[in-house]
């Protein structure tokens, strides 16, 4: 009997994005003002940050609560579509 090689997986290339979780990440991210907050804590003034982004989430509660059931419901509907893959650049692809 022939002996063969064990096989070898390779790591992929390209990585893939869903583009409504990504665009809902970055809207969550404006509407709480995590950018703030971040440079606040490394600044060393945690407590700052911790306040900054409790009262931003607290006064864009609509607007963050609309976010998430606008992703929701195009996640629902793009699981209906067999598109995949919209847009490809270098080793990052956009899906839906």
């Amino acid at each position: 009997m022939v002996r063969r090689k064990a096989t070898r997986r390779r790591t992929s290339k390209v990585f893939s994005i869903s583009a409504i979780e990504g665009g809902a990440a970055l809207s969550l991210m404006q509407s709480s003002n995590a950018g703030q907050a971040v440079q606040q804590a490394l600044k060393g003034d945690i407590a700052a940050g911790i306040n900054t982004l409790s009262n931003s989430i607290q006064s864009n509660k609509t607007k963050i609560m609309g976010t998430i059931a606008a992703a929701a419901a195009g996640k629902a509907l793009a699981k209906s579509f067999r598109i995949g893959r919209i847009a490809k650049l270098g080793p990052v692809a956009v899906r839906v």
